[in-house]
C-alpha cells in the first residue's frame, strides 16, 4: 500500500549520507546475481503460484476454509521445493464466508445491481424484498431522528456521489524525476503530541468512530431494517470494500453492503423524484461456531556458520473477499516464494538462514506479523492504564516495557512486499541511515532492472510495522503503483488478469539477490535504536 508519512520541509539527503563517514564496501558476488537473473528470468515460476492462489484458492479472508487451505498450500509447495515448511498458529476470532450475494431492483423496472457484503456482515436468511429508503447515520443524533422509521426497508445510507469523467490514466509508474523527489526525506508532521497535530487527531476520530460504530449496530439492531447500503468509493463497476470486523458486536447485524456507484446513483435519483423502489438482497453467510486460528506459514533454508541468525522475507496470505486478493497480496506472497525457489534452485548455501513469513491476518491489522514478533522476537507489558488496554496496540499512548526473547539478537533484517504488482524502484529505509549505503551498493548491479532509490521516509500499512516498532530492521521495497490505488485495491477487480508478469519476475529477482546479500554478509543489518517505552504514536495507514 504506498502511503508514506511526511510532508512539507524537504531535506537533502546528501547531508545525511555524509555524516554517516565513509561507506564499507559491500562484498558482493555477481556470479550469483548472474545465476538469480537466469533462473528467475528463464524459469520463473511466480504467475504460476499466483495463479493458483487467486485462480484455484480464491479470495482468503482471514479465518476462512479457503484461508487455511492457502496456507496448507504454500507450506507444502514451499516444503516441496526443498524448504523446512511449518504453519504457526495464532489467536484470531470468528469464521465467516460469503456463499451466494444477488441484489436486483424489482420496482419500477427490473435491473440486476452490483453489491458486496462487508465481512462478517450478517446474511438475509433466503431473498428478501423491501422499499428502498435514502438516509443519513453519521451521527448519534442522526440515528434518534430516524427511530422508528426504517423498520423492514432497505437503507441508502450517505448522499450519492458524482461520477466525473477520467481525465488521466488509471495506469502509473514513477518516472525519474518523481524518484529523485521520493528521495528527499521529509519531517512526519505526524510526531509529537501537542493538540491538533495528526497523531493526536486520528487518535480522537478513531475514537469517535469506533463509539459511534456502536451506536449504529444498537441501532441497526433496535429498529430491524433489511440492509444497510453505501456507495462504493470507485466508478466503472469498480466496488472498492470498505472494513467490516469479525470482533462479535462489532460487525453489522443487518447485512451490509457497498454497491457500485453507478447502481446506488440510480436508485437516488429515482427517489428523488419521489418514486417507490423496491428492491430484492439473497446474502447467504456462513460463520464458523467457534474461534478460528490465524496462520503464519513460516519456511526456511538453513544456514551454515551463522545459521541461528534470521534474514526473514514476507508477504500477506490473507485477502479481502470481493476479488481473489491478486495483488494484494497474492504479488508479494509469489515473489518472496520464487525468490526463496530462485535461491534453492541454486543451491545456495547460505551462511544465515533465508526464511520465509507469509503472514495471515495483515488486513485486520498486521495481526500475523504482529504475532511472529511475539512468538519469536519481542514483547511489550500491557499498559497499566485500563483505559489505555481497551484501546487497540497501535493507538495506545502508553506502551510496556520492550522485553526482548533470545532470537531477538540474531535477527539481522525484514524485507516485505505488498505494494501490488508492480516492479520494485527501490527501499523505503524507515529512516535508518546506516542502512543507506548498504543497500545503495546492493542496488547498483540491479539498477538496469529499475531498481535505484533509496529514501529515509517512513511508509506504513504493512507488515513491516510491527518489526520496525520493536526496534529491528524491517523494510518494504517501494513499488510502481500500476493500477494499485485506482483500481485494484480492495476491489472487485483485484484478480489474477491485472498481475504483470514481467514486474513480478524482476521483483523476484531483486527480492532474491537482497535476501542473498543480506545472509551473506559479516555482520548483520544495522539497526535503529531501541524505541523508547512511551513515544507519540504515528496514525496507521490503510
Amino acid at each position: 500500500m504506498r502511503r508514506i508519512w511526511g510532508s512539507a520541509c524537504l531535506v537533502g539527503l546528501s547531508m545525511a549520507v555524509l555524516a554517516l563517514g565513509p561507506a564499507r564496501d559491500e562484498a558482493l558476488d555477481l556470479s550469483v546475481l548472474s545465476r538469480i537473473r537466469d533462473e528467475g528470468f528463464n524459469r520463473s515460476k511466480v504467475m504460476d503460484t499466483a495463479s493458483y492462489l487467486c485462480d484455484v484458492i480464491g479470495p482468503r479472508l482471514t479465518g476462512s476454509p479457503a484461508y487455511k487451505k492457502a496456507h496448507e498450500w504454500t507450506r507444502d509447495q514451499l516444503s516441496a521445493w526443498g524448504l523446512e515448511a511449518r504453519m504457526e498458529p495464532w489467536d484470531f476470532g470468528r469464521g465467516w464466508t460469503v456463499e451466494h450475494v444477488s441484489v436486483h431492483m424489482t420496482q419500477p423496472a427490473p435491473a440486476p445491481l452490483l453489491a458486496v457484503p462487508l465481512g462478517w456482515s450478517a446474511g438475509t436468511k433466503g431473498a428478501v424484498r423491501g422499499k428502498a429508503m435514502k438516509v443519513k447515520l453519521e451521527s448519534e443524533q442522526d440515528l434518534a431522528n430516524y427511530r422508528g422509521k426504517v423498520t423492514g426497508m432497505i437503507l441508502l445510507n450517505g448522499e450519492a456521489p458524482t461520477l466525473k469523467v477520467h481525465e488521466r490514466a488509471e495506469y502509473d509508474r514513477y518516472s525519474e524525476e518523481e524518484l529523485v523527489e521520493l528521495s528527499q526525506y521529509r519531517i512526519d508532521p505526524s510526531r509529537g503530541g501537542a493538540p491538533g497535530s495528526p497523531g493526536v487527531n486520528y487518535r480522537n476520530e478513531y475514537a469517535r468512530r469506533r463509539q459511534f460504530t456502536e451506536a449504529l449496530n444498537k441501532f441497526l439492531a433496535e429498529e430491524k431494517p433489511l440492509a444497510l447500503v453505501a456507495a462504493g468509493e470507485n466508478d466503472g463497476g469498480n466496488v472498492r470494500l470498505i472494513r467490516g470486523s469479525q470482533r462479535a458486536g462489532e460487525s453489522s447485524p443487518v447485512p451490509h453492503l457497498v454497491m457500485a456507484a453507478e447502481h446506488y446513483t440510480r436508485i437516488a435519483r429515482l427517489l428523488d423524484r419521489n418514486m417507490e423502489v423496491e428492491l430484492e438482497l439473497d446474502l447467504r453467510v456462513r460463520f464458523t461456531d467457534q474461534e478460528e486460528k490465524g496462520y503464519n506459514t513460516v519456511a526456511d533454508i538453513a544456514g551454515t556458520d551463522l545459521k541461528d541468525e534470521i534474514v526473514l522475507l514476507g508477504g500477506h496470505l490473507d485477502s479481502w473477499h470481493p476479488g481473489t486478493g491478486a495483488t494484494d497480496d497474492a504479488s508479494g506472497v509469489s515473489v518472496v516464494m520464487e525468490a526463496v525457489r530462485i535461491l534453492n534452485a541454486l543451491e545456495i548455501k547460505p551462511r544465515r538462514t533465508i526464511r520465509v513469513g507469509l503472514w495471515g491476518g495483515e488486513e485486520q491489522g498486521f495481526l500475523g506479523s504482529r504475532a511472529y514478533v511475539t512468538q519469536h522476537l519481542a514483547t511489550r507489558a500491557e499498559p497499566t492504564d485500563p483505559e489505555e488496554r481497551k484501546q487497540p496496540e497501535f493507538m495506545r499512548r502508553e506502551r510496556g516495557e520492550l522485553q526482548l526473547k533470545p532470537e531477538y539478537s540474531k535477527f539481522s533484517v525484514y524485507f516485505n512486499l505488498d505494494n501490488g504488482t508492480g516492479k520494485i524502484r527501490g527501499v523505503y529505509l524507515q529512516g535508518n541511515a546506516a542502512v543507506q549505503p548498504i543497500f545503495e551498493a546492493w542496488l547498483k548491479p540491479v539498477a538496469d532492472l529499475g531498481a535505484t532509490t533509496t529514501t529515509l521516509r517512513n511508509t506504513g500499512g504493512t507488515d513491516h510495522i510491527p518489526f520496525d516498532s520493536v526496534g529491528l530492521p524491517g523494510f518494504q521495497f517501494i513499488q510502481d503503483s500500476v493500477e494499485y490505488m485506482s483500481r485494484t485495491h480492495h476491489t472487485n477487480m483485484d484478480v489474477f488478469d491485472r498481475l504483470q508478469r514481467e514486474d513480478l519476475m524482476q521483483a523476484s529477482v531483486v527480492m532474491a539477490w537482497f535476501a542473498y546479500n543480506a545472509a551473506m554478509r559479516d555482520e548483520l543489518v544495522p539497526r535503529k535504536p531501541l524505541p523508547p517505552q512511551n513515544p507519540e504514536r504515528r496514525p496507521p495507514t490503510d
